[in-house]
Formats: C-alpha cells, structure tokens, sequence
C-alpha cells in the first residue's frame, strides 16, 4: 500500500480540518452553486414567463430546492466528500470512523446547511466549528461525519523520526527476515506522518502496526513500551543493518577493484601470501580452500581482514 488507509480506501487519521480552510471551501462552493442557480433561474424565467403568479412561486422553491439544496448532496455523494471547494482546498468530508460518506450523510449535512449556512448567512456554523473540538459544524455532529485535510506537503513527512535513545539498538536481536515489505511501507508511512494524524486514531493505527510486527518477528512488544516508539526503534534497527550492509560490499567492491589493478597473477599471489585471505595459488589459476570459487571467494576474506563481519541475511532490500 502507498497510503494508510480504511477497507474502503479512505485516508485515515489526517487531522481535522480548521475554520478558515473550511470557510474558503464553503466559499469556492457557494460561488460554483450560486452561479448555478442564477443560470438556472434564468432559464426559468424564460420559460415560465407565460404562468401566473402561483405557478412561477413553486418554480422557483423548487429551482432552490433542487440547486442550492440538492446539488451539494448530490455533489457530495457522488464525491464521497469531495466537492468542488473542498477539492481546491484539499479537504474531504468522512464519517468519524474514517469511511466514506453515504447518501443519508450528505443529506443531513445539506439539511442543516440550509439552516446553518444559507438562512444565518454562516454564523452558526461558525460558532458550532469554533466551539467544537474538531472543527465540526451541526451538519457534521447529527450526520456523524467530520472534515479532515486530506492533503499534506510532502516535504514534511519525507523522513522516519529517530526513535527514542534508549531503544536504540535494544532490538538487534530480532529476526526480520518475515516482515513483508508492505507492512515496512505501511510502518515508514505511519511513522512519517504520526504527527499529522489525529491523536485517537493515530494511537490505535501504531497499536495494530506494533501488532503485526510483533507477530512477523516472534517476539511481543516490550511491555511498557509505547507503540509508536517501537516502530521507530525496529524500522531504526532495519536501516542500520542495511547501512552495515552496503558499507561491507562497497569495501568488497573497492578490495577486487585494488586487486584487479595489480594485474595477472602476481596480483593473486600476492594475496594469497596474506594469511587469512582464503585463496591458494595452485596449478595455474586461484580456488579457495574449499574447492574453486575464482577471485569472488575471496569477499567473505576482505570483510574479515579489515576486522569487519557481515551481518546475518535479513532478506530485505533497502526501504524506498
């Protein structure tokens, strides 16, 4: 996965969205739906010159009604909460349990707008957003939904916080060789972005991911160990391996390279006169002292001559 998100593919635990981002998204569509309307009023009037009085009356509460009332539920159903304004402003509107929303949702919400928004020209919904905790208005507290950022620089999440210093190095032990790499990318990405998820939610998602993890390793979560701290300590312990890994195979790389420039087999004897290289010169060309590897047999020794030992196989690649 590339995001941390629900069974229905929404993105959970980003932080709730604020007052003046909500409000310039409710402007952006107040615009897009009052323009529509006057279009549609227009219209209307064309084509409803020759009706009297009555008729034109019911004409237009159901111009209103279908446009300014039953465009944003539609918009928003359709949607799953993404309406023009809340798209340009990266908002989204979600249920509190971080799925999509449904038609009953957005028909409560557009109910109470009419109320909140349209007839108190917003000031409920001010007041309702600022007195809460989360920033939701009525329609948001009787439809059971809430309106998150949904859109986050990428800049601040492009690096895994360090984890706290005295785990550091505690989990060298564990065997990480089950650990998909879905699972590291679902970690890294709940670690890049713990600070932008909402307190609750983001405490049950390093719980699960602590879960799992524990259970690919074998080994349970020290008790007295916050979730979230060992997640950075293990993903810390991965990369560290990595790190030793690949400074051990460019020494490798860089010791054939020395080796290659001596040039024949002089260069060959001349390592095998080292003690502990692991090559004999016999015959006419190199073998290890296990039956013949060519000069590839002599990277183990290179590792060991500069008093530096690989670490064990973990079977991972380097995270992206």
């Amino acid at each position: 996965m590339s995001e941390l998100v629900t069974g229905d593919a929404v993105v959970l635990g980003l932080r709730p969205a604020k007052l003046p981002s909500r409000a310039l998204a409710l402007a952006i569509d107040l615009a897009v739906v009052g323009a529509a309307f006057v279009l549609v009023s227009i219209g209307l009037a064309v084509a409803t010159a020759s009706l009297d009085d009555a008729a034109l009356a019911a004409v237009s509460v159901a111009a209103f009604l279908l446009v300014l009332v039953g465009g944003p539920i539609a918009v928003e159903t359709l949607s799953h909460g993404r309406s023009l304004g809340k798209l340009a402003c990266g908002l989204r509107v979600v249920r509190d349990d971080g799925g999509p929303i449904r038609f009953r949702h957005a028909l409560v919400r557009g109910a109470m707008g009419v109320v909140e928004i349209l007839m108190t020209f917003g000031v409920v919904a001010c007041i309702a957003s600022l007195v809460s905790a989360r920033g939701r208005r009525l329609g948001d507290v009787f439809a059971g939904t809430l309106v998150v950022r949904e859109r986050v620089p990428a800049g601040r999440a492009a690096a895994v916080p360090p984890p706290p210093p005295w785990l550091v190095g505690r989990f060298a032990g564990l065997d990480l060789s089950a650990v998909p790499e879905s699972l590291w990318l679902a970690v890294r990405q709940y670690l890049t972005r713990m600070h932008q998820l909402d307190a609750q939610v983001g405490w049950s998602m390093a719980e699960r991911l602590a879960g799992e993890l524990a259970e690919r390793t074998g080994v349970p979560v020290p008790e007295g160990v916050p979730a979230g701290a060992y997640l950075a300590a293990v993903v810390n312990e991965r990369q560290a391996r990595d790190a030793r890994r690949v400074f051990v195979a460019a020494q490798d790389a860089a010791a054939r390279d020395g080796r290659g420039g001596r040039g024949g087999r002089g260069g060959f004897e001349g390592q095998a006169s080292r003690p502990g290289s692991g090559v004999v010169v016999s015959g006419t060309g190199p073998s290890t002292s296990e039956g013949a590897g060519g000069v590839g047999a002599s990277v183990p020794a290179a590792g060991a001559e500069g008093g530096r030992v690989p670490p064990s196989a973990t079977g991972f690649a380097p995270p992206a």
